[in-house]
């Protein structure tokens, strides 16, 4: 009785699909149909990529990016479902097919066990109408699959545009708000009570003055914290300074399609290489760049999509994948076959595979874990184990890419290997990096005076040591730029450990040479070198101002010149001194047992 059910059942699922084609083959009104909804849907698909075009060189596909995308992904399903629809419909009104039961089927029932029905859906209209069911589902789920991801980004993109306003409450405005848009929409409260590190005369002095208020507002204490408040001028700060963002895309789209850009000709729409930044790129190009302004014309086309071209699949970008195999899956099982029966016809050829596939299969699961644990990303240096020291270029779920440095090479890594491998991240949520320089002095040299010097060098190079963009690379508890009423330039900020620096070190007697060294922290890995190169520059200045002395690698024999050289290191003793009282000799002399 058990083995009827089951011959009964594959048999039934069997049937439904070989219906499908002899039905086609029954009826010259249903081939005709079937002509007719091919031909459609392949018009449809044709007219669909000559819209999808002539969307893409609009300026709303530029100015309302996901709306665009929606527009795109939408209309091809939206017609093809009317399509269908219509079809479906025209049966259901009108008996377009004979009810009839397929032949060859007819004839095979006696062979069939006396438990097996055949269902009133193998008539001819029945069972086209169920194929054009199928089929709606089908363009139901892709479009679902597709539409989906970008509600996603939509959100995605609307929460990085609240990351960026407050990214600009932070900064007091961008460098390119027009008319002091933050003072606008919020107005400074100065403090009550005198603020630490400032004394109650220049804090009274400083509330007077339209620029001494200004000082006060940029001022930072030792610890990093601003002194005041703000008060809101208008009623949505956040809907101004959105309005603001979006006149100046305008602008910059304005600029490149009139040819008035950096390029000096009109940039076009809608190319591969794309010309011209939508605004969502556009927004994340003013992220990447710490929010300067976007010069028109000033990229190569297609430098953006370039510049993604490796980036890793998001799960927004899978996830149209698995949802439209889901919706397959639940077709077949609509169609009467047993997903049972079908995961174990499956399940053999499985194995085979993940037995070939084993290493696969591990860089795979070690990909996961590296995104799950965020053990590196893109971007961060590392070193491994092998003593290979670089930036993380692209994780892959097969291989990983580290960059070298200089730009010389490349390491292809299997990723399941970095799993376990001891790796060094150098850019992971403390980003700070000791830059350290070691120099000898001569031994007539005070070594309290050296160490004024020292520090006076590093208070030099933290004010002085910036990039080309002018930002300091030394990070400190407060920006040098604060000082001089300007906005910090964010070596302030994302500081989570107490430092105190410059650090001077006196570090050993040498045969000819007193050892010092004097250490900095810098922003990321890259900064130590530029910082290590001014550091030396500086030291040599200063050592040459006061007469300090580096000695030659050699022994000297001196023969009475001794009192002589200590005569003239003494000429300049005052001066040094003087250093001392003005910068002190950092945390030498305390008692300080740090390294």
């Amino acid at each position: 009785m058990a083995e009827d059910e089951i011959i009964g059942a594959v048999a039934g699922q069997a049937s439904e699909f070989q219906s499908v084609t002899e039905l086609i083959a029954s009826s010259e009104a249903l081939q005709i149909a079937f002509t007719v909804l091919v031909i459609g849907i392949i018009g449809i698909t044709l007219v669909y990529r000559v819209f999808s075009k002539w969307v893409l060189s609009q300026k709303f596909s530029y100015v309302r990016p996901h709306l665009s995308r929606f527009v795109r992904v939408g209309v091809l399903p939206f017609f093809a479902i009317i399509l269908i629809t219509s079809m479906n419909a025209y049966i259901q009104s009108f008996d377009l097919f004979d009810n009839v039961i397929i032949p060859d089927l007819q004839n095979n029932l006696s062979d069939m066990p006396e438990n097996f029905v055949v269902s009133d859906n193998l008539s001819s209209a029945g069972t086209f109408a169920k194929i054009l069911n199928t089929i709606n589902i089908l363009v139901i789920g892709y479009s679902i699959a597709h539409l989906i991801p970008i509600i996603i980004s939509k959100r995605e993109k609307s929460n990085l545009e609240k990351e960026d306003f407050e990214s600009w409450k932070d900064m007091r405005g961008f460098l390119d708000d027009k008319n002091d848009l933050f003072h606008r929409c919020f107005q400074w409260v100065p403090p009550k009570n005198t603020p630490e590190d400032i004394s109650d005369e220049e804090f009274l002095k400083n509330l007077k003055t339209e620029d001494g208020r200004k000082f006060l507002e940029e001022f930072r204490t030792t610890k990093g914290l601003p002194i005041g408040s703000y008060q809101q001028l208008v009623k949505n700060p956040f809907g101004e300074w959105k309005q603001s963002e979006r006149e100046k895309y305008l602008d910059y789209f304005e600029k490149c399609i009139s040819g008035n850009n950096q390029s000096g000709k009109k940039l076009r729409l809608g190319q591969s290489d794309e010309e011209i930044y939508p605004i969502d790129t556009w927004r994340e190009e003013k992220r990447l760049e710490s929010y300067e302004p976007i010069v028109a014309g000033g990229r190569p086309p297609g430098y953006a999509t370039r510049k993604r071209k490796n980036l890793p699949k998001s799960i927004s970008q899978i996830l149209p994948l698995g949802i439209f195999v889901a919706v397959i899956i639940g077709v077949v099982s609509w169609w009467g076959v047993d997903l049972f029966v079908l995961a174990t016809a499956t399940g053999g050829l499985a194995i085979g595979v993940g037995l070939a596939l084993q290493e696969t299969m591990q860089n795979y699961f070690a990909y996961i874990l590296i995104r799950k644990d965020k053990i590196f990303a893109e971007g961060e240096r590392i070193k491994l184990d092998t003593g290979y020291n670089g930036y993380v270029h692209k994780i892959t779920p097969r291989v990983t890419y580290i960059r070298d440095a200089l730009n010389e090479s490349f390491a292809v890594i299997p990723t399941r290997q970095l799993v376990n491998a001891q790796i060094i991240n150098f850019s992971k949520e403390i980003k700070m990096v000791p830059a350290m320089v070691k120099v000898g002095v001569s031994y007539l040299n005070d070594p309290k005076q050296v160490s004024a010097i020292l520090v006076k060098v590093g208070k030099r190079v933290m004010k002085e040591s910036v990039d080309s963009k002018g930002r300091h690379l030394v990070t400190q508890l407060r920006c040098p730029y604060v000082e001089e009423n300007k906005p910090s330039c964010g070596c302030d900020k994302d500081i989570h450990v107490d430092i105190n620096q410059p650090v001077v070190r006196f570090n050993n007697f040498n045969d000819s040479s007193l050892d010092f060294s004097l250490w900095l922290y810098v922003r990321d890995y890259g900064s130590q070198f530029k910082a290590k190169t001014e550091m030396r520059i500086i030291m040599y200045e200063e050592f040459k101002k006061y007469d300090i002395r580096i000695p030659w690698p050699i022994r000297t024999v001196y023969q009475g010149d001794e009192k002589r050289e200590q005569e003239e290191i003494d000429q300049l003793s005052e001066q040094r001194d003087g250093v001392i009282d003005e910068y002190g000799i950092g945390d030498i002399g305390r008692g300080s047992g740090e390294e």
